[in-house]
């Protein structure tokens, strides 16, 4: 088993050097905590749907689609509950909440979470071998996916995934974009997964937003993505690490990966306000050129001017001090297919470096 020995506690403090939030950011972590769990003491108690008409509506509509019996399926919808916790954490965060890359890596790359990683890389070895030679994916980008989205299976969530996607499908809050046509269609793959894998609907349980299992995928996305790796005749999410390791890299792969492509580069942007606009509007999707990055005053390393497709130019920003930049590979836009986000696409990809390198000096 692996241990964080005295030979590598020194590489493991600097990996984490740069990314300690300091006394300011630590102390406004404090402060939504601690409003988070004051308004979680709050919320009122899960309700029951019942025999809702538009909740009945759609389980006779899916069971009538999939051959399904209706009594069934709305008995069970039936016993769903809209729940105002799953509520409140779909809203988006209070505004104005500045972003801080290094408090936002030093939350999964830190001691325990990549003590857990060493020992799953460990165990698993075999594995992610393999599903690297298959997908192209790195190993130690699956394992660091894994241990950012559950803490290796950790922290997989305590709702009610039934629960979850019932209240976001039919009492989805205002005050935000409304979403509910997604998790309608959400709902309608869990139950199609349950039926598939000799599930309990009324057992299952996720995150808020009814994402599942080691990786946290959703229903749709286990459906159309998730394999069954370990070869015993079912895609299982939730008790098989080995079949969650193989589906990420599938996910991954299908959501254009490509072997052996570098995730980022290093680049100095141009002082200039509007060149530096320009190249920031297309966010993370990689839009320019190496040419067309040089023509706009950027200076992509060494490295990045021999890259031969798009890149994106990535701002992370650091709190109150100044923002880094990146340039971002289309291997880095697939990452954020999986999250939309660049800060979680870098802390995947810290995640498995970090690990690696203490693999690498054990």
């Amino acid at each position: 088993m692996y241990k964080l020995s005295a030979l590598l506690l020194p590489i493991l403090s600097i990996a984490l050097l740069s990314s300690c939030p300091d006394a300011a950011a630590k102390n406004t972590s404090k402060k939504k905590a601690k409003a988070a769990n004051t308004s979680k003491v709050h919320d009122k108690a899960p309700q029951a749907f019942g025999e809702r008409a538009d909740l009945m509506r759609f389980g006779a509509d899916l069971a009538a689609e999939q051959g399904w019996d209706a009594a069934l399926l709305q008995a069970q919808l039936a016993q769903a509950k809209s729940h105002p916790t799953v509520q409140r954490l779909i809203m988006p965060g209070p505004p104005g909440s500045a972003k801080d890359w290094g408090a936002y890596r030093a939350r999964f790359v830190e001691p325990r979470r990549l003590q857990a990683g060493l020992e799953f890389w460990e165990q698993n070895g075999a594995a992610l071998a393999r599903a690297e030679a298959l997908y192209g994916v790195p190993a130690e980008l699956i394992v660091g996916l894994i241990g950012v989205e559950t803490f290796y299976g950790q922290i997989t969530g305590g709702f009610r995934v039934i629960d979850a996607l019932s209240t976001l499908a039919f009492d989805f809050p205002s005050g935000r974009s409304d979403r509910s046509a997604f998790f309608r269609a959400e709902l309608a793959e869990f139950f199609k997964l349950c039926r598939r894998e000799g599930l309990d609907p009324l057992s299952v349980k996720g995150s808020f937003a009814g994402a599942m299992g080691w990786p946290q995928f959703m229903p749709s996305s286990w459906n159309k993505h998730a394999v069954d790796f370990d070869g015993d005749g079912h895609v299982d999410l939730i008790q098989s690490p080995v079949d969650a390791i193989g589906s990420v890299a599938h996910y991954l792969a299908s959501f254009g990966w490509q072997r052996g492509m570098t995730t980022h580069y290093s680049v100095a942007l141009p002082v200039e306000t509007t060149a530096r606009a320009l190249l920031l509007a297309p966010d993370i999707k990689p839009s320019f050129s190496v040419a067309q990055l040089q023509a706009a005053g950027a200076q992509p390393s060494e490295a990045a001017l021999e890259h031969a497709g798009p890149l994106a130019v990535i701002e992370l920003q650091m709190g109150a001090a100044a923002p880094v930049y990146w340039l971002g590979s289309e291997n880095f836009y697939a990452l954020t297919r999986y999250n939309w986000s660049s800060y979680y696409a870098m802390a995947v990809i810290e995640m498995g470096r970090t690990l690696q390198t203490l693999r690498q000096a054990r």
